[in-house]
């Protein structure tokens, strides 16, 4: 069994990934196709760590779309005096739930390479397969009303939520209950105000 990496670690694996889909990001606004090596040199890494974090520079040029699209919770929330979660929480699922179904083809692109490169990794020590842009979404949406929730019930809430929020809901929805999307967000929607609201009962219950 590998040994769990510690937070610090992790953390600077995935601002390296981060930078990279940045990089790739910045170079396709100019309208050119960069190789994974510009993508490297623009985010100041080597060309062996960028072939860590990205097999190919087609899995990248993927990616780094999908993370311009995905909802700024600063943009979102700002202005937005609302300390009421579930109204919150309702209103980040709903954003992601357009960036998914927007992108769907792209979405299924990276989590196929995804998926692909977990199955043949056995290296403990490997770097993230994705990045995490629900859970700073989740958070986000949760922050005004922090104080109101219990330490572990914040905690499962917020693992709860990440499993409704994203591409894998998206895919469910499609592929295994053949639902269309209007049904899938009114579901979710459901899903997430249902979840808070445990949650706050739990936290006021102990």
């Amino acid at each position: 069994m590998s040994k769990r990496k510690p937070p610090e670690r992790s953390n600077q694996r995935y601002r390296t990934r981060k930078d990279l889909i940045d990089a790739a990001g910045r170079l396709m606004k100019n309208g050119h196709k960069p190789s994974l090596e510009e993508v490297a040199e623009a985010a100041r890494v080597s060309r062996a760590t960028a072939y860590r974090y990205f097999p190919n520079v087609e899995a990248l040029l993927v990616e780094a779309p999908l993370d311009t699209a995905a909802p700024d919770w600063d943009a979102l929330f700002a202005g937005d005096a609302s300390i009421d979660p579930e109204e919150r929480v309702d209103r980040a699922e709903a954003a992601m739930h357009r960036m998914v179904f927007d992108n769907e083809a792209a979405i299924r692109l990276m989590l196929s390479a995804s998926v692909a490169r977990a199955a043949r990794e056995t290296d403990g020590e490997a770097v993230p397969y994705r990045q995490n842009r629900r859970t700073p979404l989740i958070e986000a949406a949760l922050a005004p009303a922090r104080t109101r929730f219990k330490k572990a019930n914040y905690n499962r809430l917020r693992a709860a939520l990440a499993m409704i929020f994203g591409s894998e809901s998206m895919v469910v929805f499609r592929d295994v209950l053949r639902l269309d999307e209007k049904t899938a967000r009114a579901v979710k929607s459901w899903a997430v105000r249902a979840l808070v609201r445990a949650a706050l009962d739990e936290s006021q219950a102990q």
